[in-house]
């Protein structure tokens, strides 16, 4: 990423604030998933999430989009109140304002790619067929599979999969991205594809928060690294900082551990 890119987006991200998280909970009977996180996500901010297994990232992303009712806490999107502790509010502007992307591409076996990008649009944002197929097209040749439009899952590859998944995902017209381990799944060989739409997307000015076990990725593309342990947000900062220098000894250890491999 050239310098002046990087100072744009760094510019990007010193914007103004487009989702507030504050002491959000989550537990399941007695095990607490997630305690007390509070999170400010910038309009252009690029978010990458680490940590272990059983951390409670991909458990935080999910509510973040309400596809898991936090236990307590309130999120903001926009200035507009979306969760207080109760009833979500305003749930379908919510989930037409955050695209998300899982590690299963969860894409429909009997359509092809065009038709798997335009049903939701269809369906969520009312838009007319011929106009949900265009977009569609266009989402598709911006990750790079403009000759696999027809094709269905079954002609198409892992990492092809994915990206159709992403191209679904930002035909919503999404304020923001969230993308949970969306490489794990994923051959080697076709992780760096996936990789470089995301690279593009954050270069672009797409808000994002992503999960990952990508160090390198996070340390090229983020403008904040948050490290999660145990349900808490142990630390957070620029990648030099969180990657570079981090603080925390529990951060330390695991960066010790996944950067030996």
């Amino acid at each position: 990423m050239s310098d002046e890119v990087t100072t744009l987006k760094r510019e990007v991200a010193r914007g103004e604030t487009i989702m507030t998280v504050s002491n959000l909970k989550k537990s399941y009977g007695s095990l607490e998933v997630l305690r007390d996180i509070d999170l400010d996500i910038k309009k252009g901010e690029v978010i990458c999430v680490l940590g272990p297994s059983g951390s409670g990232k991909s458990t935080m992303l999910r509510c973040l989009n309400l596809l898991e009712l936090p236990t307590g806490g309130t999120i903001a999107l926009k200035g507009e109140t979306v969760f207080d502790g109760g009833k979500p509010k305003n749930l379908d502007d919510l989930r037409r304002e955050t695209g998300m992307v899982f590690q299963s591409f969860n894409l429909f076996p009997n359509m092809s790619a065009k038709q798997n990008v335009s049903i939701a649009q269809v369906r969520v944002r009312g838009r007319k067929k011929d106009e949900a197929d265009k977009r569609s097209v266009d989402q598709l040749c911006k990750v790079g599979l403009d000759e696999k439009v027809d094709e269905y899952p079954d002609r198409l590859s892992g990492g092809q999969q994915q990206r159709v998944a992403i191209a679904r995902a930002l035909a919503m017209d999404p304020e923001i991205m969230l993308f949970d381990e969306v490489t794990s799944a994923l051959d080697p060989e076709l992780v760096k594809g996936v990789l470089d739409v995301m690279r593009e997307l954050a270069d672009s000015g797409m808000t994002m928060i992503c999960v990952t076990h990508e160090i390198g990725f996070a340390r090229e593309v983020a403008d904040r690294v948050i490290f999660m342990d145990g349900g808490y947000i142990v630390e957070q900062g620029p990648p030099d900082d969180v990657l570079g220098n981090p603080k925390e000894e529990r951060t330390q250890k695991f960066l010790g551990l996944v950067l030996e491999h």
